[in-house]
């Protein structure tokens, strides 16, 4: 799992990713706001979202690949508040599918990493813990 540190709120990084990920084009498949959700029922937590993201294309590669791993799309981004701190986490795509020891599932895997590699980097600056 690679996990990071945002100079920015977690509602700021959603914004910054959703619209790159619109720009890209991935697909926005779903944005679950934890806190937005607690609020509803008068539940107060810190913020807490996830983006999960994906693509149709990319889905049919998968799909054809190794059709078990459709339980590990799309991928999920998570955006919360901890210790003061807006952290992004992930699993990257190569991590998801190693399970597999498939070698096409790699491949879709390593092209994968690079394009959420691209959308992270949208949240500059940003720095390792």
């Amino acid at each position: 799992m690679i996990r990071f540190a945002v100079s920015l709120t977690v509602d700021a990084a959603a914004e910054k990713l959703i619209a790159a990920i619109a720009a890209y084009p991935m697909g926005l498949v779903a944005h679950a706001d934890g806190q937005a959700n607690c609020a509803k029922k008068g539940i107060a937590v810190p913020a807490d979202q996830v983006l999960e993201v994906f693509r149709p294309d990319y889905a049919v590669k998968v799909w054809a690949a190794e059709k078990a791993a459709g339980i590990d799309i799309p991928l999920r981004i998570h955006l919360y508040e901890a210790g003061g701190h807006a952290w992004v986490a992930y699993r990257t795509a190569s991590e998801v599918f190693r399970p597999y020891a498939n070698a096409q599932l790699d491949a879709i895997g390593a092209e994968l990493d690079l394009i959420f590699t691209q959308l992270l980097a949208t949240l500059n600056p940003w720095k390792l813990p």
